[in-house]
């Protein structure tokens, strides 16, 4: 059965919408795998994912198989009760890494909020109430909850919204010998991104994490490792502290786990977990069994070692075509990021022209991202396939030809 939908065109947002977002001209209506369609009909190449949260591109089986069988189910009913699907999800994510508990909601902010929270009630019950401050890094991206976006170190985000929580410090990220300044008997937790995402898709260096590690045991600190964007096999392991090899004490995911559901989950152990008692955080949807089946859809597809070998595999065939679009062009020569978390590095010429390039390529027909000003990010489906790598890096070239000749 279809039903008759009233006629809407993009310049129907800028009348009934709240303008906090500046969304692209033209109308994403439907997608399969790593293409996009818009109203016009016009097709796209899909680089950007959603943000990184198409995990496994448009309308995948898997996943299109899952919602619609628990749809026909049961959708909702609340934490007064638990569901089989939100079980099953936890045992999958405790089994794949170094968690024993798990705590659902919807969105990264709403993980990172949790994460934060039980950081300083674990402080507060072990140490009282002085262990309360908590250190993360400057440029860092944790969300856009009032305690989130403070914690983030970006204050264009977080600024004109009346007074500052307290008792949060801002390090410069990689730098350990600030961490260990800033760090003492009153920090309850330091909260890092394994690679900072919305500030350039920086990785941290080795040393770095397990310093902060170091740290973090001997204050008494926890160490909370943000993987909202990092997380679900975009670094080619499902979650990158698995390629550093420094384990946090609390993990936060989203974006990818529900491959475009919105879900998202907070890992911790069991010691830390039992701080979190009945009637001490809640949510009303967290868990919802149509996010947890498709999530569950999600690890299932992407927890295998064919797909994250493939991740890393894909990465080499981006990152060698991407340096020499880069140097051909003069844009940029720096690639970084793991997996398919990708960073172009623009050159001083084009420094603060992200924007620019972004434009450049949606008129060749293919979405890219921007991280910051200064940097091209690509986070497309970890299933793209070759041949889509190769024509959306072919109307890449063309975009960067094109740009480079005005």
């Amino acid at each position: 059965m279809s039903v008759e939908h009233a006629a809407v065109e993009r310049a129907d947002f800028d009348q009934v919408m709240v303008p906090n977002y500046a969304p692209a001209a033209f109308i994403p209506v439907r997608g399969a795998g790593s293409r996009v369609w818009d109203q016009s009909g016009r097709e796209l190449i899909d680089f950007a994912g959603g943000i990184a949260v198409n995990v496994l591109g448009h309308a995948h089986p898997a996943l299109v198989g899952a919602l619609t069988e628990q749809a026909n189910k049961l959708w909702h009913v609340s934490n007064v009760f638990t569901n089989e699907p939100a079980l099953r999800l936890a045992h999958k994510l405790i089994d794949a890494t170094f968690a024993e508990r798990a705590f659902f909601c919807n969105s990264g902010a709403e993980a990172n909020e949790a994460a934060l929270k039980l950081a300083r009630r674990v402080g507060f019950d072990r140490f009282g109430s002085e262990k309360y401050e908590i250190i993360a890094t400057v440029n860092s991206f944790h969300g856009r909850t009032l305690f989130t976006v403070n914690v983030g170190g970006q204050p264009k985000y977080s600024d004109g919204f009346g007074p500052k929580i307290t008792g949060i410090t801002h390090v410069p990220y990689n730098d350990l010998a600030a961490l260990k300044a800033a760090i003492s008997d009153k920090t309850c937790a330091v909260i890092l991104e394994p690679i900072q995402g919305e500030s350039g898709v920086i990785p941290a260096e080795l040393d770095y994490l397990q310093g902060a590690r170091d740290l973090c045991n001997a204050h008494d600190a926890l160490l909370i490792f943000d993987e909202v964007q990092t997380g679900m096999g975009r670094t080619g392991h499902l979650f990158a502290y698995q390629h550093y090899g420094v384990i946090p004490d609390i993990l936060t995911s989203a974006k990818s786990l529900g491959g475009g559901f919105p879900i998202a989950a907070m890992l911790t152990t069991d010691a830390l977990a039992k701080h979190l008692v009945v009637g001490t955080h809640g949510t009303t949807y967290g868990g919802n069994p149509l996010a947890c089946a498709v999530g569950e859809a999600v690890i299932d597809v992407i927890n295998t070692p064919e797909v994250l070998a493939g991740v890393k595999a894909k990465h080499e065939k981006f990152k060698a075509r991407l340096l020499q679009i880069g140097e051909k062009y003069g844009l940029f020569n720096q690639v970084r990021g793991m997996g398919l978390l990708i960073g172009c590095v623009l050159t001083d010429a084009w420094k603060g022209k992200a924007k620019d390039i972004f434009n450049a390529a949606e008129k060749e027909g293919l979405m890219v991202l921007q991280a910051g000003p200064d940097v091209v990010r690509f986070a497309p489906s970890l299933v793209v396939e070759d041949a889509d790598i190769d024509a959306g890096l072919d109307r890449f070239e063309r975009a960067a030809a094109k740009l480079t000749q005005a």
